[in-house]
């Protein structure tokens, strides 16, 4: 139970978090902790001491107080600004005078004050103030009984829980409130709880039994069974059978929660004969309780669970072997995987791909050899998704099956799991296709195992040595896995590409230079945008070398050299219309008066107001009069939405701030 304040003492949050992080600075370094601690005390006692200042030297006191600093920080605890601050201090402070102080405020206060010093006594677990507390049980102030009874469970001697335990079988409790004798019951929990750690269990059953026959809330009733079961495992095994077995929702929850806690391989093997008979669905909850055991059942059972039974139960094993199992469950999950049952067969797949374990890789590449059909389907897909370099030779000898489909497995496989010396026969396979197909899937094999090579450079150039013996559509597939390399050594052997007389080389490569993800790939790109074998080409080179200009980070001087670059080997307003976009990303009075230049160009206008109004809104505080005349220019150009609007706002600003 925790102490609030009332709105009339509450302070700020912020006030608050100012406290809790001010700064410890201001003690002097050349300090005795005596000297400190006085000075400390004497900021609490002074009448001109501000209550900010009052309230961050008691939490100062937390770290330096002792005994000395008990009397004034007691005198706070009638404070509704300060009381909560001072016992703070008080229940940091290693000293019994701190205890004597609450006690003796105890029998002085009333209400809200009252409620949190016991609640500070009970954090102290103050075992002289037992009978002040007993007291205390039958106050009319419901909240002074309920801290109370929460405070005697945390002292939890043989005292406190005697009263307890009196309150809670005696007639007292069946007058007290609902909230008190749930508080009660609380505290016998927690003075039941010390009992089973200081192995006095007798004590602790005895209390949790007497909760459970007490009329109390049914969330503590709950918490004393559970108590029962966890002070004596050995006997408590059948009670957690019992609620296991229940019909009511909650204590078969209580149950599932218990069945994770309750120690011993013998508990498991009960819990495991038990689900053996429970519903199906029942039985799925109690695999999950079963494998967050630390006395986990045997691998067998989930296998077994998995193999055969209701759905439900098997798609829970199934998903649970993925935690728990072994290499040992790999045959219940392949024939699993290849069911006509799509929830059991995507379950058991996801279950393969996230089973550790070097010997289950090893396992899944050796069935490769002999499996055949689904099965040797879903072996090829699980060897490329788990990665297992082993299975490469199948793999290699999958890609070259009579079914089509298995070949596509393969290659796609192959593309996660070949490594670099075996690359070449993957280069080999793409430039010597024979049909379309056959050429689409080694290549894009080719391309995913090049984009995971360690070492870029060699990967590169051993992909740029295959393209003088590849045809022209195989040159492009070599092509497209240089790209995925990235890199200088792959952006030079791309460039070269792009000096090919042959225009569907070109092509190939302005597409990978048009897709680069540095600005190293600007310059080839102008080059093909000038030169380039067709018009199409020259368009598509130029987007890419402006799609540069516009999104890349690059210096702006480059910028604005790209669109006057751009400008000049445009063949169409389309890529006009974008180079003058560039301008926005440099802005200046010099690139607002070139977007200005070109709204009298009517095929350019919008762009070019769309440009100046972007500009501006940059400038319009260092460059009044520049923007004030560039936005009088846009609007006397007739340029409609969207760009109108922002002009005239635009150039309201502007002659607001020359003014």
């Amino acid at each position: 139970m925790s102490l609030s304040l009332s709105p009339k003492a509450a302070w700020p949050v912020a006030v608050l978090l100012a406290l809790a992080w001010f700064p410890i600075g201001f003690v002097a370094a050349d300090e005795t902790p005596e000297q400190r601690q006085e000075r400390l005390i004497a900021i609490i006692e002074s009448d001109d001491s501000p209550s900010a200042d009052k309230a961050i030297t008691c939490k100062h006191l937390t770290r330096f107080g002792d005994g000395q600093a008990v009397p004034a920080l007691a005198n706070l605890l009638t404070d509704e600004q300060l009381a909560a601050w001072a016992r703070i201090a008080l229940e940091a402070i290693p000293d019994p005078a701190a205890d004597q102080a609450l006690r003796q405020a105890a029998g002085q206060l009333e209400g809200r004050l009252l409620v949190g010093v016991v609640n500070s006594i009970g954090m102290r677990a103050d075992g002289e103030a037992v009978e002040i507390l007993a007291g205390m049980l039958t106050d009319q102030d419901t909240e002074v009984a309920e801290s109370a009874a929460v405070a005697l469970g945390r002292i939890g001697n043989a005292a406190a829980t005697e009263a307890l335990e009196q309150f809670l079988t005696g007639p007292a409790m069946n007058e007290a409130p609902r909230s008190v004798r749930s508080a009660v019951a609380e505290g016998c929990i927690l003075g039941a709880e010390q009992s089973v750690d200081g192995g006095d269990a007798e004590t602790a059953v005895r209390l949790f039994e007497a909760i459970r026959n007490a009329d109390v809330p049914k969330q503590r009733i709950l918490e004393a069974t559970r108590g029962v079961i966890l002070a004596h495992p050995t006997n408590g095994t059948a009670q957690l059978i019992e609620l296991l077995n229940s019909d009511d929702r909650d204590l078969f929850a209580l149950g599932l929660w218990v069945a994770r806690e309750l120690p011993g391989a013998e508990v498991t093997d009960a819990l495991v004969a038990e689900m053996e008979r429970m519903p199906a669905e029942r039985q799925s909850l109690m695999i999950l309780a079963l494998i967050d055991r630390e006395d986990r059942p045997s691998v067998s059972l989930l296998a077994s669970a998995a193999e055969e039974g209701p759905k439900n139960v098997r798609l829970t094993a199934i998903q649970a072997i993925s935690r728990q199992g072994d290499v040992s469950c790999v045959p219940v999950l392949l024939a699993a995987a290849v069911e006509d049952d799509e929830d059991i067969a995507n379950a058991a797949r996801e279950s393969l791909m996230d089973l550790p374990g070097d010997d289950v890789d090893a396992d899944l590449a050796q069935r490769l050899d002999t499996a055949r059909g689904p099965q040797r389907m879903r072996l090829i897909e699980l060897a490329g998704l788990r990665g297992i370099t082993e299975a490469v030779p199948q793999l290699r000898q999958a890609a070259t099956d009579s079914d089509p489909a298995v070949r596509a497995a393969a290659f796609q496989a192959l593309g996660d799991t070949i490594d670099f010396d075996q690359l070449s026969w993957l280069i080999d396979r793409t430039v010597g296709a024979r049909n379309p197909q056959e050429l689409e899937m080694a290549g894009d094999a080719l391309k995913a195992a090049a984009g995971r090579m360690p070492d870029r450079d060699a990967c590169a150039e051993q992909l740029a040595a295959a393209m003088p013996r590849a045809k022209t559509p195989h040159q492009g597939k070599l092509l497209e896995a240089i790209g995925a390399v990235g890199g200088d050594r792959a952006l030079a052997a791309i460039v070269r590409a792009s000096r090919s007389p042959d225009a569907a080389v070109q092509g190939a490569a302005a597409q990978q230079l048009g897709d680069w993800m540095t600005p190293d790939a600007a310059p080839a790109l102008l080059d093909l945008a000038r030169n380039a074998a067709t018009e199409s080409l020259k368009i598509r080179a130029l987007r890419g070398y402006l799609r540069i200009a516009r999104q890349f980070v690059v210096p702006d001087a480059q910028r604005l050299e790209m669109y006057q670059m751009a400008l000049e080997t445009a063949l169409r307003d389309e890529e006009r219309r974008l180079a003058i976009d560039v301008l926005i990303r440099i802005p200046s009075t010099e690139t607002l008066a070139e977007a200005v230049s070109h709204l009298d160009t009517p095929v350019l206008r919008d762009a070019a107001a769309n440009a100046a109004v972007g500009i501006a809104a940059k400038l319009a505080v260092q460059h009044p009069r520049a923007v004030a005349e560039a936005m009088q220019k846009v609007l006397d150009s007739g340029v409609g939405d969207p760009a109108r609007p922002r002009a005239q706002e635009l150039l309201q600003q502007a002659k607001a701030a020359a003014n």
